[in-house]
């Protein structure tokens, strides 16, 4: 009859913790909570519903002794092998793949300091061209007839590499993860912003930029709530150069798929 009863109770609150699980499931969806989370929530469900099964299970016989020990780590293994069980059944982030993307953004900021270091050279040879030709023109004003002369153009240069800007603006798209927020090509989003993949036949490439540089500028239509709440952060203009920005818009505006109900934009200031 215990086992019977044991056997219910197993088969009774498992089933509760599968339903409690689903409803963690169903509205951590509704709540736009990411996959990875949803997972989790069904799992402590079903860890609540092995607690409260254990609760009102048959006592064990005491362990003494080397038994105890031995009782001891078995308990141990068994739990870190289901803790690390679970969590590589999880969705895992790459650290390649965020180092890669943090290496590419510092490039273009490096390359952008040597840029201007090379810059302040050419200046300064210039400025030093110029004041070598007014001591020369004093010099022939005195009667003398030595030159100095620096050439400015004998600096090199180092000027950015040119490449497909259509592919350097997708690749801006992943860097600065706009996917986060926004669904493009039936990946990515969570309903933050509107789907992307039509925007180029509903906004001009200067309406692009504003509204990457000043989210407030354009609103999506049905998004008023995300729209108030800032949802689009306010940081673009300080975190891409120029450059970057419009590698971005010119990408963007190639997204002509009609097929795909963009929300219509919005003037808003």
């Amino acid at each position: 009859m215990a086992e019977q009863s044991m056997t219910r109770n197993i088969l009774k609150k498992g089933v509760i913790g599968v339903v409690v699980g689903m409803v963690f499931v169903i509205v951590a969806k509704a709540t736009h909570f990411p996959t990875v989370f949803q997972v989790m929530f069904f799992i402590y469900a079903m860890l609540g519903a092995f607690v409260f099964i254990l609760l009102d299970a048959p006592s064990m016989n005491r362990l003494q002794g080397g038994k105890a020990i031995v009782g001891l780590i078995l308990f141990y293994l068994v739990l870190s092998g289901v803790y690390i069980g679970g969590a590589t059944g999880l969705p895992q982030y790459d650290p390649e793949i965020e180092k890669g993307k943090i290496d590419k953004i510092l490039k273009a900021r490096r390359a952008r300091t040597q840029r201007g270091k090379a810059e302040e050279l050419i200046a300064r040879a210039k400025a030093l061209n110029e004041r070598a030709a007014s001591i020369d023109e004093r010099l022939k004003a005195l009667g003398g007839g030595a030159q100095v002369a620096v050439d400015a153009e004998a600096v090199p240069t180092s000027p950015a590499a040119a490449g497909d800007l259509v592919a350097l603006g997708k690749e801006q798209w992943e860097l600065q993860e706009c996917y986060n927020c926004h669904k493009l090509f039936g990946k990515g989003g969570k309903k933050r912003g509107p789907e992307l993949d039509n925007i180029g036949n509903l906004m001009t490439p200067e309406a692009l930029r504003q509204k990457i540089l000043s989210p407030k500028s354009w609103m999506a239509e049905g998004f008023e709530k995300q729209y108030k709440k800032g949802k689009m952060p306010n940081k673009y203009k300080d975190l891409m150069f120029d450059e970057e920005v419009d590698a971005l818009v010119a990408f963007l505006a190639t997204l002509k798929d009609s097929s795909v109900k963009t929300p219509k934009p919005v003037k808003m200031n």
